[in-house]
């Protein structure tokens, strides 16, 4: 597998924000979004026996699988291996990729943070929306079925932008209070 990085640090974002997690990072990315803050793309090859026998160093039992885009690449043998080790899995996905009827079952936690439409994840655990106001229709349609609903106000690397996506965010909360507010906490305590 292309692995950008294997990295333990708190998950800063969503559900499990402030829990130990292990980070493994796919690369490659099947979207070109204009506010990803991620570097994915350069990587080295590991076997998915590498991958667990790197996630097992740590303490945590919980590993997210991330990327660029995961499902380009996560397979049920991974996710498997994982397990094996008593870890927990979860995924963060744009959801614009259908998982083989193997693998969803075996994915403990899926986010699904949607970049385009239609989504084709056939199961979303979190639905995790990056915000920078405007019509939330279409993933109102979505949320109906998630466990958990986060907004989370888009990072532009400009103040004041950000501080318009916050209170946009605040706002909307305030008005469809089944929905959370998710802050990037990783960036504000200035963590990995």
């Amino acid at each position: 597998m292309r692995v950008n990085e294997i990295f333990y640090s708190l998950q800063g974002e969503g559900r499990y924000t402030g829990t130990a997690a292990i980070f493994v990072r796919l690369a490659g990315c099947n979207m070109r979004c204009d506010f990803c803050d991620t570097q994915h793309e350069a990587y080295v090859e590991l076997t998915e026996d590498e991958i667990a026998r790197q996630t097992a160093k740590y303490p945590a039992r919980h590993v997210v699988v991330t990327g660029g885009e995961p499902t380009l690449q996560l397979t049920r043998s991974l996710v498997d291996k994982l397990h094996e080790a008593g870890k927990f899995v979860q995924i963060e996905t744009n959801g614009s990729i259908e998982l083989s009827p193997d693998l969803l079952p075996a994915i403990d936690w899926i986010t699904c943070s949607p970049k385009s439409f239609p989504v084709k994840i056939q199961r979303i655990d979190e639905l995790k929306v990056v915000y920078r106001g405007g019509d939330m229709a279409r993933y109102e349609a979505l949320a109906a079925t998630c466990l958990v609903r986060s907004l989370q106000p888009c990072d532009e690397n400009d103040p004041e932008k950000n501080t318009a996506n916050l209170s946009a965010a605040i706002e909307y909360i305030k008005s469809h209070p089944e929905w959370r507010l998710s802050l990037q906490t990783h960036k504000i305590i200035n963590i990995r």
